[in-house]
């Protein structure tokens, strides 16, 4: 991967969460793929009374793993998931260091950390003067606004 120059500004809040609209589309969308597989396997009654829970549980979780799964994979993967493309993020460890699986998983939780706290560790980027959310912080990362293509 090419080197990324430290000089690149920091990502903000709106352009942020507009690349998580487009990619909340497309984890819906690999959510309906194991709901769907979910219900074939218990008859169209995931959560009924007769069901065991271990079932409702083991989906759940699976939905956690394939969400974790898509945004570890891009983010280790060129440091772009498709709507951070779309918006000309890229999320960076160090000076255009692809992160790791580990950061990738430090910064999965800390994002829902984030988003439990009613969305302070995203708001948090409008205080920090570098810009970075929590997740950032705790996973040693940065997102930032890449150059316009020539």
């Amino acid at each position: 991967m090419p080197d990324i120059p430290p000089d690149l500004p920091a990502a903000g809040l709106l352009r942020r969460l507009a690349a998580i609209l487009y990619d909340s589309l497309l984890i819906s969308a690999l959510w309906f793929g194991v709901a769907t597989v979910f219900l074939s396997l218990s008859g169209g009654r995931l959560s009924a009374p007769d069901r065991p829970l271990w079932l409702l549980y083991t989906f759940r979780a699976t939905l956690l793993l394939v969400t974790f799964l898509f945004f570890g994979w891009f983010w280790t993967r060129g440091g772009q998931t498709l709507g951070m493309r779309a918006w000309r993020l890229k999320v960076v460890a160090g000076p255009g260091q692809a992160i790791t699986w580990s950061q990738a998983l430090r910064r999965f939780a800390a994002a829902g950390l984030s988003w439990a706290a009613l969305g302070l560790g995203f708001w948090w980027v409008i205080v920090d003067r570098e810009k970075r959310a929590w997740h950032d912080r705790l996973s040693g990362t940065r997102v930032v606004v890449l150059p316009k293509p020539r």
